[in-house]
């Protein structure tokens, strides 16, 4: 006996789908320029890393002197080339950052410091602890800063009192190696004892170590991204001053105008920018101040900077003064500054902000080339580049090869520049999924 077939259920699966696309479609076509860029940027996770790292950059700017537990101009001929101390972070099982104490000394045979690890003296690290004077935000006065040192511990039997021996005969006594050199310390020291290094429990800190001059490099390094990564906001706010003004009167009027401008643009572009960055850097007197100089330097790496900004702003200007909300500015009376700045302006501000990201790299790495070649910031100033001019000799970075470690943030900060930039200029795509 055949039976009648029962109807088969409609699945809800195609209507869901369709709803769902309907509800995307929807919210699309209300959504603003920033909301459509802000979606697409989220979908590029290397920007979105790059844009997180360029935020921790300027947070420690502005908090340099409270991460730097040392005064960065204290200097201390007892401290030279010191290598980087290794934290450790328990004591008997229970969480207790320290360093060990340092003795010090002078091999009588290479006049080289020698630098070993006292396990027995124990120095510990504290959070929030107290060091040199500072004005945090440049109101308050404090001397707190996020790391500090503690009183320290002694095994039975240790002493801070410096030992009359010499570096290899004190390495051997302590069961160490030679700080910073490979194998254990060479046996048969000399009769006569070196003249000793004295270090206090409360200078015993150094991170990264220190340099020719005994500064420590870490407190150094924290200071010295403030000329760094400000010196490119500056300068890339100068760009943008001048590759807006140029580039959007260029595209705007067009005509003889454009074409002068183009041709001023073109002769920048083909001085070769080093040699010509060089030259200006090596007019700057030697008397003048750390902030002429800053300012100075700030006005030549943003002397080339403006000309691809420019080519950009009159790339759209060229389209956008078609449209027809421009003419109808024009017919009610609207200026032509008013017309570029207000109207104009802030549709191509996406592209504006793309364009700058990528440039704030180069600009920082010309601030970096200039002081490493003596060229740009000097001493006292502290940046990047003057940290680095210490590794210009092989034979320092040879025996101490921490002097490259402020090359890292270097590296680190243009790299995250690129990834958000690569970021934003896809995300300001108009045509970008």
């Amino acid at each position: 006996m055949s039976t009648a077939s029962e109807p088969v259920a409609t699945g809800t699966a195609v209507p869901i789908a369709r709803t769902r696309a309907s509800e995307v479609e929807e919210r699309l076509s209300v959504a603003t320029q920033w909301q459509l860029m802000w979606w697409r940027f989220r979908k590029h996770r290397l920007a979105v890393i790059g844009g997180i790292v360029v935020i921790l950059f300027y947070v420690g700017v502005i908090l340099a002197d409270f991460l730097a537990y040392a005064d960065p101009d204290m200097s201390d001929a007892n401290r030279q080339y010191i290598p980087p101390q290794t934290i450790n972070w328990t004591i008997d099982g229970s969480f207790a950052p320290h360093v060990y104490y340092l003795r010090g000394d002078r091999d009588p045979k290479t006049f080289k410091r020698v630098y070993v690890e006292d396990p027995k003296i124990k120095i510990p690290l504290v959070f929030f602890g107290t060091g040199y004077k500072y004005r945090l935000l440049g109101l308050i006065e404090t001397d707190r800063h996020l790391i500090g040192i503690g009183q320290p511990i002694l095994a039975p039997g240790a002493s801070l009192a410096p030992q009359q021996a010499t570096g290899a005969a004190l390495a051997a006594q302590l069961g160490l190696r030679q700080a910073g050199l490979p194998g254990a310390a060479p046996a048969a020291p000399p009769a006569a004892p070196a003249a000793q290094i004295k270090l206090t429990p409360e200078t015993t800190l150094f991170l990264l170590g220190t340099d020719q001059q005994g500064r420590d490099m870490w407190s150094r390094l924290m200071i010295a991204s403030r000329i760094s990564l400000t010196i490119g906001l500056v300068g890339v706010a100068l760009s943008l001053v001048l590759g807006v003004v140029f580039g959007s009167i260029s595209g705007f009027y067009g005509g003889a105008i454009d074409s002068l401008i183009q041709r001023v643009i073109e002769v920048l572009r083909s001085v070769p920018t080093i040699p010509l960055w060089m030259g200006l850097a090596a007019s700057i007197p030697r008397e003048w101040s750390v902030e002429q100089v800053y300012f100075v330097i700030t006005m030549i790496i943003s002397l080339i900077g403006w000309t691809d900004l420019a080519r950009v702003v009159r790339g759209r200007f060229l389209a956008l003064r078609e449209e027809d909300f421009v003419t109808a500015a024009d017919l009610i009376g609207c200026s032509r500054p008013r017309i570029i700045f207000v109207h104009m302006v802030p549709l191509v501000l996406s592209h504006i902000i793309a364009a700058t990201s990528l440039a704030l790299p180069s600009m920082i790495v010309s601030e970096t080339s200039l002081s490493f070649l003596g060229l740009g910031m000097r001493p006292p100033a502290i940046s990047w580049g003057v940290l680095l001019q210490q590794a210009q000799n092989v034979q320092s970075v040879a025996l101490s090869p921490w002097l490259l470690y402020p090359a890292v943030p270097v590296i680190l900060v243009i790299l995250a520049f690129n990834f958000l930039g690569d970021g934003l200029r896809d995300a300001a795509d108009p045509y970008g999924v």
